[in-house]
């Protein structure tokens, strides 16, 4: 099979594991905000930072390493999989003392409980992160959706079991152990390896040296992605923690599934081309325009739509969240692509000058932050959607040069698709606003701007010859 060839097939396949799986947890989330308040909601999102950080801990880095490593043997294997099996008793240990500070800190005093039983996902994550990465760096994507979806499945069935009895946030809490269990089971179901009694520590400190900068940046990434969580927490209700974190999660279904699809197949792709940096930019490039050809128009509707489609999925009663989702949207438009700018870095070996620009990044973004904070949750969202095109412009300098693909010319790539997307959001924008002084019901809406945004967009496409549709047509269609 070609790279091209492999490329597609990982791609599609990713997506479709990345789709299938979150769509069933979409599904799942609607019932459970339907039976469950906002504030339950919230207390779990407060937990969110630390649970991300354990998990990147474990994953960042070292799986990383094992993925460029193109002759990991069971030695590499099995030295991971007890470093990561070991830290995640140790870190659960820290978040079992630490469970009261934190509860204090939220001022909650049920997230003491709720810490010391939620945690234990990060062991049961542990036991299956080298299979997982096996099963990426082979681009298996179909045995991981075979994985996915049941596990998603059964802790589902059972959260919303207890929701209805009454359970609360726990019915949360249960379902994600559920979950992880589940996984962890047909990890090791569907993969063959399993881990030798042998710690090399010479294989440890190979992966080690070229890990540990790419677990640092994943936490810095990781505290970033989840500061808005914490200081809404902190300074706010449980309530509007719970608005905020539906809108986030409703917005990361088209953001994280396109953005961690491709993720999973351009970093193993990258490292096979990254001795010929043509090919490498002619990758990024087409890759580039193709991720926002599809994740531009998906927000921008979302985004016109919000209103109807939070009524009509969530009830009247998830309605403030709707101002929230409409910014996080369109700041998620520039997200993937910092994605495929930093996996440049990462395959050429530049896991320092890695490391340099996220400290750089997060420094700039806590001081935005703490500048912003005195506007409220607005002020917050604002500065994050500013902040994500300046994150962009910062890697794209950078791995611009390696490739050499300067912003300019990246800017110019992109420019075009941005523009048309944006423009027939407007129009529709206004024609949605027609439809509610009619009276339109709000499915009927949906699907009249869902049928008028894609009809326009996919036509002017056409017209205007963009070059990302005419890619999509060989690549996908072979025309």
């Amino acid at each position: 099979m070609s790279l091209k060839e492999k490329a597609v097939s990982g791609i599609l396949w990713s997506l479709w594991q990345q789709l299938s799986g979150k769509l069933v947890g979409f599904c799942i989330s609607i019932f459970l905000a339907r039976i469950l308040e906002p504030a339950e909601f919230g207390l779990i999102a407060m937990l969110a930072l630390f649970i991300a950080i354990g998990n990147t801990l474990l994953d960042s880095g070292l799986t990383a390493s094992l993925i460029r490593t193109t002759d990991a043997n069971d030695r590499d294997l099995s030295t991971i999989f007890y470093f990561n099996l070991i830290g995640s008793v140790i870190l659960y240990g820290i978040l079992f003392l630490g469970a009261p500070l934190i509860a204090s800190f939220y001022n909650q005093p049920l997230l003491k409980a709720v810490v010391r039983v939620y945690g234990l996902i990060l062991i049961l994550n542990a036991f299956f992160g080298v299979q997982s990465t096996l099963l990426v760096k082979d681009m298996k994507f179909r045995k991981q959706t075979n994985i996915q979806v049941p596990a998603a499945i059964g802790g589902g069935v059972l959260g919303i079991v207890l929701a209805k009895m009454g359970y609360g946030v726990w019915s949360l809490v249960w379902m994600g152990l559920c979950t992880a269990f589940l996984s962890t089971a047909m990890h090791w179901i569907y993969s063959k390896w399993r881990p030798s009694l042998v710690f090399d520590k010479e294989c440890f400190n190979k992966h080690f040296n070229f890990g540990y900068k790419m677990t640092l940046s994943g936490i810095l990434d990781t505290v970033y992605q989840n500061i808005y969580l914490i200081i809404i927490g902190k300074y706010f209700s449980a309530v509007q923690l719970g608005f905020y974190s539906r809108a986030d999660s409703i917005s990361q279904l088209p953001i994280g599934n396109i953005s961690a699809a491709v993720n999973k197949v351009t970093y193993p792709m990258f490292a096979e081309i990254s001795h010929d940096v043509v090919q490498l930019k002619n990758v990024y490039k087409k890759l580039m325009q193709q991720v926002l050809f599809w994740n531009a128009p998906v927000l921008i509707f979302l985004c016109v739509v919000a209103e109807p489609l939070f009524r009509f999925l969530l009830t009247d009663k998830w309605l403030p969240s709707v101002p929230y989702f409409k910014i996080l949207c369109i700041s998620g438009i520039m997200y993937p692509l910092h994605a495929y700018n930093l996996n440049v870095l990462k395959v050429l070996g530049k896991s320092a000058l890695f490391l340099k620009l996220e400290i750089v990044k997060k420094l700039l973004s806590v001081v935005g932050i703490l500048s912003f904070i005195s506007f409220g949750i607005y002020g917050l969202l604002y500065f994050q959607l500013f902040f994500n095109f300046v994150a962009y412009y910062i890697n794209s300098i950078y791995s611009g040069k390696l490739i050499f693909y300067p912003v300019k010319e990246q800017v110019e790539d992109i420019l075009p698709i941005l523009l048309l997307a944006g423009s027939i959001g407007v129009g529709c924008y206004f024609l949605d606003l027609l439809l509610a002084h009619l009276f339109t019901p709000d499915l009927v809406r949906i699907a009249i701007i869902a049928i008028c945004y894609t009809s326009l967009y996919y036509a002017f496409s056409l017209l205007i010859k963009l070059t990302a549709i005419s890619d999509f047509k060989q690549l996908i269609l072979k025309k």
